[in-house]
C-alpha cells in the first residue's frame, strides 16, 4: 500500500473517531415482551401507528414465525403489508419492490423481521422513504441519508448480524449480471428505533445457521475490539459478547431448544452490534462482502472462515488485545502471545466443532480475485480503523493462498 495513502487513511480514521462524538449517536430502545414479538402490536398501536410494512423472507413466512405477530397486529387494528421476497443478499430490486408496497399500503412505520437480509432490505426501504429522490447507489458510503426514517422496529430471528443495533445496511446491485456490487450504506438514521428480542424465534434455527450467525457475532465483537476506534463502552460490549458466545454458542448449536443459551446468544449479538456500530468492523468484513457479491456466499459462513486467518495475518499487532479477550473467554497462557494464539486456536476449534470448514475449498477462481480485491480494498479504506492495513496484493494473497486451502 502506498505510504502516503496509508497516512491519509489513518488521518481520516483519527478525525472521524473524534467527529463521531459530536454526531447524533444513539442506541435502539430494547424491548422484551412476555408474549414475545406478538407483544409489539400493542406497543405500536400505542404509538398511534395504524399501518406498517413488514419486511421478511419467504422461509420465515412458511415456518409461521411471523404469524403470532401478524395476528396480534390485526387484533389491534394495525394494517400490516407484508413483503416476503427478500433474498439472501438483498438487492436494489428488493428495496424498490418493498418501497412500493410501503407507499401503496399507506404505511407509517417499518417492521424488519428476520436475519441480516430482511434487516438490510428494510433499512434500504427506510432510507428511500427518507430520501425519495435519492437512489440506493447515491447513498452508498457514510452519511449519505441525512434525514429521519419512519419508526423502525427490528425483530431478529437469528443471533449474529446485530443489524437490530447498527447504522449500516448492505445492498447488492444486480443491474450488471457480470459484476454484482454490494453497497454499504452507513448513516445514523438507519439505526432502528426499537429492537425486540424474542429468543423463541431462534429455537428452530438449523444448526448451520446457529453456528454461522453466532460466529458472525463473534467476528463483530473481535473486529471492533482489535480496531483503533474503540470507546470504553464498545470495549465492554465486545468483551461481554465474547464471553457469552464462548459460553453459550456451542450449547445453542447442540440443542436449539436450550432457551437459556438462545437468550444469551441474542444478547451477545446485540452487544456485539452496539460495539461494532461505534468502533467499526474490518478487513474480514471487507473480504466477506466481496465474496458474497461474487459467489453469494452466506455472510456468516464467510466471517467464520475468514476470521481466524485474518487474526493470524495480523500477528503480533493484536496479541495484547487478543490476550485480553482470551482472559474474558477463560483461555489461559503464560504471556500475551501465547494467550492470543490460544484464542485464535479456540476460534478454529469452535468452527471445527460446528462443522464449519477451515477454508473455501478451491471455490475462489483466480480470474475473480482482482475484482474482489478491488471491492474489498475500497470498502476497507479509508474507513475501517483496522490494526493492519491491507493493500490489494495482501487481499489477493489471503483469497488465493489461505482461503482456498
Amino acid at each position: 500500500m502506498n505510504v502516503f495513502y496509508k497516512m491519509y487513511c489513518r488521518t481520516f480514521q483519527a478525525v472521524l473517531k473524534q467527529l463521531i462524538k459530536l454526531m447524533p449517536w444513539r442506541k435502539p430502545e430494547l424491548l422484551r415482551f412476555e408474549n414475545g414479538a406478538a407483544g409489539l402490536a400493542g406497543f405500536i398501536k400505542g404509538k398511534g401507528i395504524n399501518s406498517v410494512l413488514v419486511v421478511t423472507d419467504g422461509n420465515l413466512m412458511k415456518l409461521g414465525l411471523c404469524t403470532p405477530m401478524l395476528e396480534a397486529l390485526e387484533k389491534e387494528g394495525v394494517k400490516a403489508t407484508v413483503y416476503d421476497k427478500v433474498v439472501a443478499n438483498p438487492t436494489i430490486d428488493n428495496v424498490e419492490e418493498a418501497l412500493k408496497m410501503y407507499h401503496d399500503g399507506g404505511a407509517q412505520g417499518i417492521i424488519a423481521f428476520g436475519g441480516g437480509s430482511p434487516m438490510d432490505c428494510a433499512k434500504g426501504v427506510g432510507a428511500r422513504v427518507a430520501r425519495p429522490k435519492k437512489p440506493i447507489p447515491k447513498m452508498k458510503g457514510i452519511l449519505k441519508v441525512g434525514k429521519k426514517m419512519p419508526p423502525f422496529f427490528a425483530i431478529p430471528t437469528t443471533s449474529g448480524t446485530g443489524s437490530e443495533t447498527t447504522l449500516a445496511a448492505v445492498i447488492t446491485d444486480t443491474t450488471n449480471p457480470e459484476h454484482h456490487l454490494k453497497y454499504a450504506i452507513q448513516d445514523f438514521p438507519l439505526i432502528p428505533h426499537y429492537a425486540v428480542l424474542d429468543p423463541s424465534l431462534t429455537a428452530g434455527l438449523p444448526q448451520k445457521v446457529t453456528s454461522t450467525t453466532g460466529m458472525d457475532a463473534l467476528c463483530h465483537a473481535v473486529e471492533a475490539y482489535i480496531g483503533n476506534s474503540n470507546t470504553k463502552e464498545t470495549k465492554a460490549k465486545a468483551e461481554e459478547a465474547v464471553k457469552l458466545i464462548f459460553t453459550y454458542l456451542k450449547r445453542a448449536y447442540d440443542n436449539g431448544k436450550d432457551m437459556e443459551a438462545r437468550e444469551h446468544m441474542q444478547t451477545a449479538a446485540f452487544d456485539a452490534g452496539v460495539a461494532f456500530t461505534r468502533a467499526y468492523v474490518g478487513n474480514v468484513h471487507a473480504m466477506g462482502h466481496a465474496m458474497g457479491a461474487k459467489y453469494n456466499t452466506p455472510h456468516g459462513l464467510a466471517m467464520a472462515v475468514i476470521l481466524p486467518h485474518m487474526l493470524d495475518y495480523y500477528g503480533a499487532k493484536i496479541y495484547k488485545k487478543l490476550a485480553k479477550l482470551a482472559d474474558v473467554a477463560g483461555i489461559t497462557g503464560k504471556d500475551d502471545e501465547e494467550k492470543a494464539k490460544a484464542f485464535i486456536q479456540a476460534i478454529k476449534d469452535m468452527n471445527a466443532y460446528m462443522n464449519i470448514p477451515e477454508n473455501f475449498g478451491g471455490i475462489i477462481k483466480k480470474e475473480d480475485v482482482p475484482e474482489m480485491c478491488e471491492a474489498a480494498y475500497k470498502e476497507a479504506n479509508p474507513l475501517y480503523p483496522v490494526p493492519v492495513m491491507m493493500g490489494k496484493e495482501d487481499f489477493a494473497k489471503m483469497y488465493l493462498e489461505v482461503l482456498n486451502g
